[in-house]
């Protein structure tokens, strides 16, 4: 990372594949819920749909699968496929993002999520590492218009920390989140998952890292 040290007085993070190592479940169960279905969907399509929210996500099913493709019913399958591997996997934390709240916290600097998860889940998921408690706000984009790559989960997020999103860092993993958290008008770290990024999303951010605790250095 090349950027200079910054002081921003909230950091906003995503939650799957940023926080949680939860996109290579996406990865597995929706070609799976898809095949149940009758459909064939390719690996590049699972990783287009990575943090892609409502109405994106139906609008871009339909036009690769036609528009009787009905997402509510593949969706909720997809759910139920997400849970098992829950359960048989686990839920992981990315590396180097406790040790980043944990320093956040330590600093006073106010920490959120900005999530396609709804709040319960979210919370769940949370729990299950055991770091609930080190974040003030949870928003999700199932309470906006629309979700990522849209900015209003990230509008959102900032409305109820009371803060202008050029105040704050988004930490994000995928292209949508990227897009979404850049159009807000926060100051975005990349942080890859499943990929790299793409050249529409990749010229969005202001800086990447490796891993989260990497964050540390831009902070001052």
């Amino acid at each position: 990372m090349n950027k200079t040290t910054y002081a921003p007085k909230a950091v906003i993070f995503d939650l799957d594949g940023t926080i949680i190592d939860t996109e290579k479940f996406y990865r597995k169960v929706w070609p799976k819920a898809l095949k149940h279905f009758g459909y064939d969907m390719t690996d590049a399509q699972v990783l287009e749909l990575r943090s892609l929210g409502r109405p994106f996500a139906p609008k871009k099913l339909k036009e690769w699968f036609g528009e009787d493709f009905d997402y509510d019913k593949v969706r909720s399958y997809r759910k139920e496929l997400f849970e098992e591997c829950v359960k048989e996997e686990g839920i992981v934390i990315k590396p180097g993002v406790k040790k980043l709240l944990e320093y956040l916290k330590e600093k006073g600097i106010i920490i959120a999520i900005a999530t396609a998860t709804d709040i319960p889940r979210a919370t769940r998921y949370l729990d299950a590492v055991g770091i609930t408690g080190l974040f003030d706000k949870i928003c999700s984009a199932a309470d906006v218009p629309e979700g990522k790559p849209a900015p209003y989960v990230y509008l959102e997020a900032c409305k109820q920390l009371g803060l202008e999103p050029a105040e704050c860092f988004a930490v994000e993993d995928a292209p949508n989140g990227i897009i979404s958290a850049a159009k807000a008008g926060c100051k975005v770290i990349f942080v890859p998952d499943q990929t790299e990024s793409e050249p529409e999303a990749e010229k969005l951010i202001y800086a990447k890292a490796k891993t989260a605790d990497e964050i540390i250095g831009l902070l001052c």
